[in-house]
């Protein structure tokens, strides 16, 4: 199993009900109990979703008493982000050296086809 943060990070993001806990405390600071509520899912499927969102570094949990608040955490979705944009970039460069690359091949082309008026209709 991966234990690097980023990958730990992926992990927790990978399944659709820990997406939507996140989503749900994108708004705010929420107990278990009403994270569960719309997900309709059984209370050691919550405490195993929130343990790998915990180890993700996806969010918080505490106690006040019996309540259990949980709370988003902002750093590792800003590491997930950077690293996004990190391949993004890197991607989009290689794809303009591609872009480059075929223009030259095509206008070597055209000038060989400009040369040998024949050749055109191959």
């Amino acid at each position: 199993m991966a234990t690097d943060p980023l990958s730990l990070t992926f992990a927790a993001l990978a399944h659709p009900a820990r997406r939507a806990i996140l989503a749900r405390l994108s708004r705010g600071q929420m107990s278990v109990r009403n994270l569960a509520k719309p997900l309709k899912i059984s209370a050691p499927a919550m405490t195993k979703h929130l343990k790998s969102l915990e180890r993700g570094g996806l969010i918080r949990r505490t106690r006040n008493a019996q309540w259990r608040p949980c709370q988003l955490e902002v750093a590792p979705m800003k590491k997930v982000t950077s690293w996004i944009e990190e391949i993004q970039a890197m991607t989009e460069q290689h794809l303009d050296r591609l872009e480059a690359d075929l223009q030259t091949i095509q206008a070597g082309q055209d000038a060989v086809n400009a040369a040998n008026p024949r050749r055109k209709g191959k």
